[in-house]
């Protein structure tokens, strides 16, 4: 493998064949998280806005495990299973950019694993 494999208990474990980040050079990627409590692994209830913060809280702590925090991240994609969603999904998400945000995409899909309906991964920078 061309990186090293980032893990912490306090986010979701992976639920396939896959990290909750790679860390490769300077560079950390994430993979998706979505609204799942890492004491339960049950997707969180409530609104989009409560699996928005559940998600933003994951990536925290992968990034934090990582070496990193928000102030480090270059690039997000977000997934939507409604773009209906997009304004509340960004009130929550920009909180963690106050300035300097990063390039993102934000798309919508089909569907997403488990019912959520968001998940967000992350490309950040080693503090």
């Amino acid at each position: 493998m061309a990186g090293q494999v980032i893990a912490t208990d306090a986010a979701p474990k992976a639920i396939g064949p896959y990290s909750q980040a790679i860390a490769s050079g300077d560079l950390i990627f994430t993979s998706g998280q979505i609204p799942l409590d890492p004491a339960t692994q049950a997707l969180v209830t409530g609104d989009v806005r409560a699996q928005t913060e559940r998600v933003m809280e994951n990536l925290a702590a992968v990034l934090q495990a990582a070496g990193a925090g928000f102030e480090e991240v270059v690039k997000a994609t977000i997934f939507l299973a409604d773009l209906g969603d997009f304004a509340a999904v960004n009130e929550i998400y920009g909180k963690r950019f106050p300035k300097n945000p990063p390039a993102r995409s934000t798309v919508q899909v089909a569907a997403l694993p488990k019912g959520a309906r968001v998940e967000i991964d992350l490309i950040a920078r080693k503090r």
